[in-house]
């Protein structure tokens, strides 16, 4: 058993099963949970979907709990065009993968978070790449997990270049601005991998077909999952060659800082109007000594896209 304890925190779709499978495949790290968030799809289907995933990788004894299904300041949550055509209606390319044969855990993800900040302190890494929600949820009803949990390495955010759903703003803080910021300036220890460097570690039909040809289950499974993706990608962002592995480098990366380099800022997230979801530097603590947030700007993109493959393709061949 590693030392090291992670819990994902999943709208469960195309990148966040890649994730997935990049955390079990980690030598360096025990997955103990995925908590579910909204955002590719529902919360429920999210936590469905990351069932199914795990059942597909042979890794049925880790639990999936529900966090919350909607921003704090909205009473529900509806999945956005866009991210069906992105991730497939079913959040997983379209692709059917057996209905799990285990249920979703009964205990919230929230309350299972904040059990699990107690137990392993320093010693845990948290990696949300959905809305904010959870976390925020967690630290209201808890604040001292803020100086409990070692490390939250987020996949969300934009600092160097132009928001995905508007000029400032990426699709996971948009879903929750308020959430994003109250995390921004309350948690410690705060890495974010934003699409700074998210868009730059691309996956083409070159690597799925190295899964294929695995001849596993898995390997199809994901290369079928994967490909969808990057078809899309092909029509949204034709410009780029591939599909981006967002939610997967932020797994990569709280594993290995060494990945990206990295600008200490203290940050907010803009809750304005004009401004919604923006994450930039935080006015009011601008000369406070000890910033909280790590922010990826530049990323070893060949070495990272290496070890995602050696990790991968070890597991999907098992």
């Amino acid at each position: 058993m590693a030392s090291k304890k992670m819990i994902l925190d999943l709208d469960t779709g195309i990148d966040d099963a890649m994730a997935i499978a990049y955390a079990l495949a980690a030598p360096d790290v025990d997955l103990i949970g995925i908590i579910s968030t909204y955002g590719n799809v529902l919360t429920p289907d999210a936590g469905i979907n990351s069932l199914k995933i795990l059942e597909l990788l042979g890794h049925t004894d880790i639990p999936v709990f529900l966090g919350d299904e909607h921003s704090q300041t909205t009473d529900h949550f509806e999945v956005m065009p866009i991210s069906a055509q992105i991730h497939g209606k079913n959040g997983i390319g379209e692709v059917d993968l057996p209905t799990p044969q285990r249920k979703l855990e009964e205990q919230s993800g929230i309350d299972f978070l904040i059990e699990a900040a107690h137990q392993y302190n320093s010693d845990l890494i948290l990696v949300p790449t959905g809305p904010l929600t959870n976390l925020a949820a967690a630290i209201r009803k808890d604040p001292e997990i803020t100086d409990l949990i070692g490390k939250v390495t987020l996949m969300g955010g934009a600092l160097t270049v132009p928001g995905n759903v508007s000029p400032v703003a990426e699709a996971n803080i948009n879903q929750d601005p308020h959430a994003a910021n109250e995390v921004f300036t309350r948690q410690k220890n705060l890495t974010m991998v934003g699409l700074d460097v998210t868009l730059r570690t691309l996956l083409t039909k070159k690597e799925t077909q190295q899964w294929r040809d695995l001849g596993t289950n898995a390997g199809r499974k994901f290369a079928d999952i994967v490909d969808y993706y990057i078809d899309v990608y092909k029509i949204t962002s034709p410009h780029l060659g591939g599909c981006a592995l967002h939610d997967p480098l932020a797994v990569g990366v709280a594993l290995d800082p060494s990945l990206v380099q990295t600008l200490a800022l203290n940050m907010f997230v803009d809750t304005t109007d004009a401004m919604w979801g923006r994450t930039i530097g935080d006015p009011a603590r601008l000369t406070d000594p000890e910033p909280n947030v790590n922010v990826a700007i530049n990323v070893d993109a060949d070495r990272y896209l290496q070890r995602f493959m050696e990790y991968l393709t070890n597991l999907f061949s098992k």
